[in-house]
C-alpha cells in the first residue's frame, strides 16, 4: 500500500506554528544541525510525516540505530496528523523530550505518547531510545 500524501502547506509539520523553509527544513537537508533535542525530536516527527528514512537514520545514535526505519507497510501507510511537546528537559550532554504525535493508519486514528532520550555528541544531538506510555 502507497503511503498516504501530507497535504501540501507552509506551516512546519512539527506544529512550531513557523514555515517549514525557517524550521526543520534546514535540518532535514543538512545546511544545519539541531541546536537541541527539542529541535531534534520535531525534525525527526517532521521526517516521519515526509517518509525521510537518511534524515531519520542520521540522527538516530549509532549504538541504537536500527538497519531501516521505515521498511514495514504500516509505518509507510501512516499519516501524522500533528505533534504535541509536553515536556522537555536537558541536563548536560544528556536530555529527555515528552510528546504525543498523532496519527491516523487505514482510517484509524491514535496517538504515540513517548518519552524519548537523546545524547549529544561530536556537536550533534542523536536520538537514542524512546519509551510508550
Amino acid at each position: 500500500m502507497a503511503k498516504p500524501k501530507q497535504k501540501p502547506s507552509p506551516m512546519c509539520p512539527c506544529g512550531s506554528e513557523q514555515v517549514f523553509e525557517q524550521c526543520c527544513e534546514p535540518y532535514l537537508s543538512g545546511a544545519a544541525t539541531a541546536p537541541d533535542a527539542q529541535a531534534l525530536m520535531r525534525s525527526r516527527y517532521t521526517a516521519y510525516t515526509l517518509g525521510n528514512e537518511a534524515y531519520l537514520q542520521n540522527s538516530w545514535h549509532p549504538s541504537t540505530r536500527p538497519a531501516t526505519v521505515l521498511d514495514d507497510e504500516l509505518s509507510k501507510s501512516c499519516l501524522w496528523l500533528g505533534l504535541t511537546v509536553i515536556g522537555y528537559k536537558q541536563q548536560d550532554q544528556s536530555a529527555i523530550v515528552e510528546f504525543i504525535a498523532k496519527y491516523k493508519i487505514n482510517g484509524r486514528a491514535g496517538n504515540l505518547h513517548e518519552i524519548s532520550q537523546f545524547v549529544f555528541e561530536n556537536g550533534q544531538w542523536f536520538y537514542v531510545s524512546g519509551a510508550q506510555e
